[in-house]
């Protein structure tokens, strides 16, 4: 069954990840396109004194603009998808029937809710997307740092406050041992959030429009991989567990 469920999982992910693609290239893509627009007439960066110049518009490019913006961006979203699909079978084979006798539907739902929340979510909220022509060149790699080393503070406060709530709910009812849980992961990610260092490289001349509309479409698109993948995932893996049960009966 696990064997029946990685599959299925990395076949929703594939799905997702195509959905995903279609939202990102409608929404995402002219935000892009305008923020290199920007970066390319030197109206964009935010430059300290021993900043990398920036590249010459005639450079020529290792990667076609248009190949970046469709096979690119395809590509790396539907192995994103798919990996986070073979990670969510996973986590569901694990968590089917400890959550209660919820049906494999909402429980591929609940668990990609979650995944979503702390994976994605809050750290967006803590250090947001930004487009080409934002940031110095130099702190590209402090940044990014910063960032990942966020996401595994909340997916592992997560993992606790989901263990701990566990244990909550057979003292206390499944509602208040989800709430305190819940309440404790707040707590504890507040208080890291606060402690982590603040990053704000926007230069006061990038178009506010531009970065909203680039912000927005990078929350879209995660809600559309995140929501299809617990949607096709959920009908995938009901199916199948169904289809054992009827098998095991007879």
């Amino acid at each position: 069954m696990m064997k029946t469920l990685l599959v299925r999982g990395m076949l929703a992910g594939l799905i997702a990840g195509v959905l995903a693609f279609g939202f990102a290239y409608a929404f995402g893509e002219p935000s892009v396109n305008a923020a290199i627009g920007l970066e390319e007439s030197g109206g964009g960066h935010t430059h300290s004194h021993d900043a990398a110049p920036a590249s010459s518009p005639e450079e020529e490019e290792l990667v076609p603009r248009d190949i970046q913006s469709t096979l690119g961006l395809l590509t790396g979203v539907v192995v994103y998808g798919v990996a986070i699909g073979g990670l969510l079978s996973l986590a569901f084979a694990f968590a089917q029937g400890r959550l209660g006798s919820l049906r494999p539907r909402l429980t591929a739902l609940l668990l990609t809710a979650g995944a979503f929340t702390v994976v994605f979510l809050v750290p967006f909220l803590k250090y947001p997307a930004n487009p080409p022509a934002v940031g110095q060149a130099g702190t590209i790699g402090s940044r990014t740092e910063l960032y990942f080393g966020f996401v595994a503070v909340s997916l592992l406060v997560g993992i606790f406050a989901t263990v701990f709530g566990r244990k909550l709910a057979d003292r206390l009812g499944a509602w208040n041992g989800f709430l305190l849980a819940a309440a404790g992961y707040l707590v504890v990610i507040g208080v890291v959030a606060w402690l982590m260092p603040v990053v704000d490289e926007v230069p006061a001349t990038f178009p506010a429009s531009t970065l909203w509309s680039f912000r927005t479409a990078s929350v879209g698109t995660q809600v559309t991989l995140w929501l299809g993948l617990g949607l096709a995932f959920g009908a995938f893996a009901e199916k199948a567990l169904t289809r054992r049960t009827a098998v095991t009966a007879a």
